[in-house]
């Protein structure tokens, strides 16, 4: 056969399948594209033998075996992401142009022959577990170079890279046993880099050879030791060029200069966990014009939230959470149209609900907790338009009134279980993914990737009274929903069973009364469920998920029998007598001359409820909560972090 190109990319074959048997015969072919399938066994190294071959793909299979020596004219080899499990020592071809080697199990020193390939332009050996020193580059043709994610140790010398004058594209993140300081002084390298990752480098200061970088984009720095003042000359780093800054995770201190804004090309932005302090520079507000995501979270920023916000804003994620912000937020917020993510957790942030957020149709995370805002969550002609809404969390304020079902109603996003359920997304874009901490099943968590599906509802530690809103039942993507220490009462309602995505229910610490739904048991997803310290009563639903959960789950609930707890129900009660001959007389007086009749609680939930309760009042014999009840005191709870 005379093919010239042979491409099998992108296909699935059962894992372990070898590759195709005609390929040996194949003489004549110059392109063998093989990748991002499930090949497996010996790599078919046979193939090099074809002098004609000047390009090969083998990228993303499960071949094994070692490299062996080339004398082909070879001039591109990829070969990530397979599992090699050996040492790089055989020589390959002097004209070679690419070679990408990452993502396997590599190990050893790099060869000396590797530094002398005089057209060597990409080399990538990324994701190995490679040793030993970083040796020097004998020639200047190298473009890319990436070797990240090695044990690499020792001193990196700046000589290292005084041949490389065509460096444009540097990546020696997390090699946690390399030392950069030589490197990081040097002041006459690499200056056509536009491209630097040293992030996870232990590196203590800001690379001095920046200074002369004036075509940089990409600059990661974060998650190192630099401490100190941000030098004012950083501002003048790539500043026509520079798309992404990232130096979060350092010991920076002193303030954000307004010299920022001079970058004015910033799509990226993320000084995150420093101990950054002052106030932000009203300016940032006018650089979201072309800003996407700004996170300044985790610092000792203080003062107000910059109102500059202006028309045209691009900003798709804001997160400053963590901070000592004061006032309250900005309401030029509503020109960026485009923001999916805002997240002010965490702050002395004061007002009462933004509900010019409906403005923000595109707005996915929704994150105001552990501040300071109050007043109800708009009123009963309040349209909340917000049908992308996947994560909101109120937790930890001063909210009141009744849990607005108007806004519930409209949480599109949350309603559909269905939407790409078979495929893995994550929010964010190409250089940036969304992170956000919630608390998932009473525990806080930082979830590093926000995967697209992911709804949680979390209203907790407030002020809310009421019932639950019926239409909760309605959000079937839910996976997680916490309305504790709240003031709700009445029942929980029956239509919570239609949640069959959720995975962790807490209305523990409220009024609620009545029995638990028998509808619950059904929600196979189920792991967590906190009704402690309410009034509900009854049978404890059995089966499936509920024979999972513990005591804890009930807590402070008297009236609870059955499983897990150690009061059984009905016939088995013993002692107990029914609601029935307990009650002789449908009126009664309690302290402070309280008179009720027993039935009129029957009204909320039926007429057994009622009975029910009045049976709790008398056997307990401590009938003071029943008059908190039902003049609406707020019973003593136990505020969570």
């Amino acid at each position: 056969m005379q093919f010239h190109r042979f491409i099998i990319s992108n296909n699935s074959s059962k894992s372990g399948s070898s590759y195709p048997t005609i390929l040996p015969n194949l003489t004549q072919i110059t392109v063998l594209d093989l990748s991002y399938n499930n090949f497996g066994g010996q790599c078919p190294w046979s193939l090099l033998n074809n002098t004609g071959l000047t390009y090969l793909d083998l990228s993303y299979n499960n071949f094994i075996g070692q490299l062996p020596e080339v004398t082909t004219n070879l001039t591109q080899i990829f070969s990530s992401n397979n599992s090699s499990n050996s040492q790089l020592v055989n020589k390959i071809p002097s004209n070679l142009e690419y070679l990408s080697l990452s993502g396997n199990l590599l190990n050893g020193t790099i060869p000396s022959w590797v530094y002398t390939i005089p057209s060597l332009r990409y080399l990538h050996l990324d994701h190995n577990q490679f040793t030993g020193h970083i040796g020097e580059f004998q020639h200047n043709s190298l473009i890319s170079l990436n070797v990240s994610f090695n044990n690499f140790s020792g001193n990196l010398e700046s000589k290292i890279f005084s041949k490389l004058k065509s460096l444009q594209s540097l990546d020696m993140s997390n090699n946690p046993h390399l030392s950069l300081h030589s490197f990081t002084s040097a002041t006459n390298i690499l200056s056509k880099i536009y491209s630097l990752h040293l992030s996870s480098s232990n590196i203590t200061e800001i690379p001095q050879f920046l200074r002369t970088a004036e075509n940089i984009e990409y600059l990661d720095l974060s998650n190192n030791h630099i401490k100190g003042n941000i030098p004012s000359w950083v501002m003048e780093v790539g500043k026509d060029s520079l798309y992404y800054f990232s130096i979060s995770r350092n010991n920076l201190t002193g303030h954000i200069p307004s010299l920022i804004c001079n970058l004015s090309s910033l799509r990226f932005l993320d000084f995150s966990y420093n101990y950054l302090n002052n106030m932000i520079p009203p300016c940032l507000g006018k650089l979201s014009d072309n800003l996407k995501d700004l996170s300044l979270q985790s610092n000792n920023l203080n003062g107000t939230v910059p109102p500059t916000f202006a028309k045209g804003c691009q900003l798709r994620s804001l997160k400053p959470n963590g901070n000592q912000l004061e006032g309250a937020l900005p309401q030029s917020l509503v020109h960026c149209r485009n923001l999916e993510v805002l997240d002010f957790g965490n702050n002395k942030l004061n007002g009462t609900f933004p509900c010019w957020l409906e403005t923000l149709s595109e707005l996915r995370v929704l994150i105001l907790r552990s501040n300071n805002f109050h007043g109800a969550i708009g009123n009963s002609k309040t349209k909340f338009l917000i049908p992308n809404l996947r994560i909101i969390d109120l937790s930890h304020n001063e909210f009141h009134g009744i849990l607005p079902t108007n806004f519930f109603m409209f949480l599109k996003a949350m309603m559909n279980a269905n939407v790409d359920k078979g495929e893995l997304k994550y929010m964010g874009d190409t250089y940036y993914q969304d992170s956000v901490t919630v608390v998932m099943k009473g525990y806080f968590i930082d979830l590093v990737k926000i995967q697209s599906l992911f709804t949680t509802i979390d209203f907790s530690n407030n002020n809310f009274k009421g019932e639950i809103p019926k239409v909760i039942g309605e959000l079937r993507s839910l996976k997680g929903l916490n309305f504790s220490h709240n003031n709700l009462i009445g029942c929980m309602p029956q239509s919570l069973g239609n949640l069959t995505n959720l995975e962790w229910l807490d209305l523990s610490s409220n009024k609620l009364i009545g029995e638990i739904p028998i509808q619950l048991a059904d929600l196979t997803m189920l792991a967590f469920l906190n009704l402690s310290e309410n009034y509900l009563f009854g049978h404890i639903p059995q089966g499936k998920q509920f024979n999972t959960f513990m005591n804890d789950s009930y807590y402070g609930n008297l009236g609870l029998c059955g499983f897990p707890m150690t009061k059984a129900c009905g016939n088995d009660e013993g002692q107990q007598p029914s609601p029935l001959s307990t009650i002789q007389e449908d009126d009664f007086e309690f302290e402070n001359g309280f008179h009720w009749k027993v039935v009129l609680l029957g009204y909320g939930c039926g007429f057994m409820y009622g009975l029910g309760l009045g049976y709790l009042v008398f056997s307990s014999g401590k009938p003071k909560w029943l008059v908190n009840i039902a003049y609406g005191g707020r019973h003593n709870k136990l505020r969570r972090s």
